[in-house]
């Protein structure tokens, strides 16, 4: 099974309509990490994110809830997470709201801090790189 990282580097505006219209928009970058296995995205941004909302919540439901994504959706997430890693990133246990619940595992605690150092460290790196390419879009 192939393994790769794959980072996304974007440019935008944060509104299409400040692009079009008179008022300048902010200039700034975001990168986006990817991790696959084979042609699944093992982890990237929205999966981080909702790692980090069972850690806090608890809960699945919840941590859709907090996304505005569905249940569903957010179980698929945590199923192909679960089905991309050695270990599972999260357990859960049916019984609804008073005796089911979700929880990262110690796995999907370091896959969540080891992701967020990837960011970070993509940042401190890039820093000088990018304000050199930022100060030269138009104002």
């Amino acid at each position: 099974m192939q393994k790769g990282l794959a980072c996304l580097w974007t440019f935008w505006y944060p509104n299409a309509m400040a692009a079009r219209s008179n008022h300048t928009p902010k200039k700034h970058f975001k990168a986006l990490f990817r991790v696959y296995l084979g042609p699944e995205i093992a982890l990237g941004p929205g999966k981080a994110e909702l790692l980090g909302h069972i850690a806090k919540t608890g809960s699945i439901s919840e941590a859709a809830r907090r996304m505005e994504m569905s249940y569903n959706r957010a179980w698929l997430l945590v199923r192909t997470m679960n089905r991309c890693f050695k270990q599972p990133l999260v357990l859960s246990s049916r019984g609804g709201d008073r005796h089911g619940g979700a929880q990262h595992t110690k796995t999907g605690k370091d896959i969540l801090r080891f992701y967020r150092k990837l960011e970070a460290s993509f940042t401190t790196a890039a820093r000088q790189p990018l304000r050199n390419i930022l100060s030269r879009l138009k104002n």
